[in-house]
């Protein structure tokens, strides 16, 4: 400095910074969507298809198979309503079988699964054999809401993860508008043809869904766990948003799988550490905070969408139009498909559906 005077581009801290606006800063970036993430997601979360098509051709084809069959309201509401129950024998043994023969598999055995009940429900000669066929569909709904969003949470990069994971539930709603449409479009058969071809084509997107399911990758976390670490690094190299966070995810894997740091051999012997035994006691009697405040809010929000009524809304619309005063087949089916439309919110299994 000369004279006492400072130059361009000195600085004196004595002085207040001058004030900055909107204008001085630039657009924040946002991260750039992995496609072949996104493909993944979308075939995985497309198998919620089967549910949400399951809820709602029943809301239509009740009608028919209660006149068919010559069955009672009573029985009609346990047809109806079991769907729920049968779900959780699938979901609870959903965990298991990914473990043993993986995520992909067992999303393909999901749509078998649920491929065998609709060829029993469309095939079904009387009540107790549409009750045969109902189970099955049942546990094969229950097996793919439950490992669609766990394949999708461990493929998709920390970035994208929640805005992906939410797409079972935009399928589940598509597939109550399917089965909606699938109630118009098959109302005009006989009755005795009718509910069956209702039930039955749901066969058809099962078999698509656990075709091109086969052509995605399977989930790096199982790879991992297998002692396939080659296979994990070259699937979290495609799903990641970079290489330092493919380091990342696998560092963090291997690290719950109590696989060494320095390890980095294509595969290795992987000591199996735990059946999940514990789990339970962990969740319910001996809870983290976190874990109690994620608990109470789930159950919470389950009970009140539950006790909101809105499976009677989507599982009884046709008879519920009927009471409202239409009273013609063609207007009470097309009724329910404007509501199919407008369901972006809830759904009756109990989740929270996007826009």
């Amino acid at each position: 400095m000369a004279g006492g005077q400072n130059t361009e581009g000195d600085a004196n801290p004595s002085q207040p910074a001058p004030d900055r606006t909107l204008a001085d800063f630039g657009p924040v970036k946002k991260p750039k969507r992995n496609r072949y993430v996104l493909a993944c997601a979308t075939l995985a979360s497309m198998t919620s298809v089967l549910l949400g098509y399951d809820i709602g051709v029943m809301s239509g084809a009740n009608i028919y198979i209660q006149d068919d069959l010559k069955i009672s309201d009573l029985k009609v509401a346990f047809l109806v309503g079991t769907l729920n129950l049968y779900s959780l024998v699938g979901s609870a043994a959903a965990g298991r079988t990914s473990d043993w023969i993986g995520r992909r598999y067992t999303i393909v055995m999901a749509g078998a699964i649920f491929f065998v009940g609709s060829i029993l429900m469309g095939f079904a000669t009387n009540y107790a054999f549409l009750m045969v066929g109902r189970f099955v569909a049942g546990v094969g709904v229950g097996y793919a809401l439950m490992i669609a969003p766990v394949y999708t949470a461990e493929v998709s990069p920390a970035s994208s993860r929640g805005f992906l994971t939410s797409f079972p539930e935009v399928f589940i709603n598509a597939g109550i508008l399917l089965g909606y449409v699938s109630n118009y479009a098959f109302s005009k058969l006989p009755t005795n043809l009718g509910w069956r071809f209702m039930l039955g084509i749901g066969a058809i997107p099962s078999v698509f869904l656990a075709l091109v399911v086969l052509g995605m990758p399977e989930s790096p976390r199982w790879l991992v766990m297998q002692g396939r670490l080659g296979d994990a690094r070259k699937v979290l190299d495609r799903t990641s948003d970079s290489k330092e966070e493919s380091q990342q995810r696998l560092s963090d894997i291997k690290e719950a799988a109590g696989i060494p740091q320095d390890c980095n051999d294509d595969v290795v012997h992987v000591q199996k550490q735990s059946h999940g035994e514990g789990v339970w006691k962990e969740l319910l009697i001996y809870p983290t905070r976190s874990v109690r405040h994620i608990l109470i809010c789930g159950i919470g929000i389950h009970f009140f969408q539950q006790a909101s009524g809105i499976d009677a809304v989507v599982l009884y619309s046709p008879r519920i139009f009927e009471k409202a005063g239409i009273t013609s087949s063609n207007g009470k089916l097309l009724a329910t498909v404007a509501v199919g439309i407008h369901q972006d919110r809830f759904h009756p299994s109990g989740h929270i559906l996007t826009r």
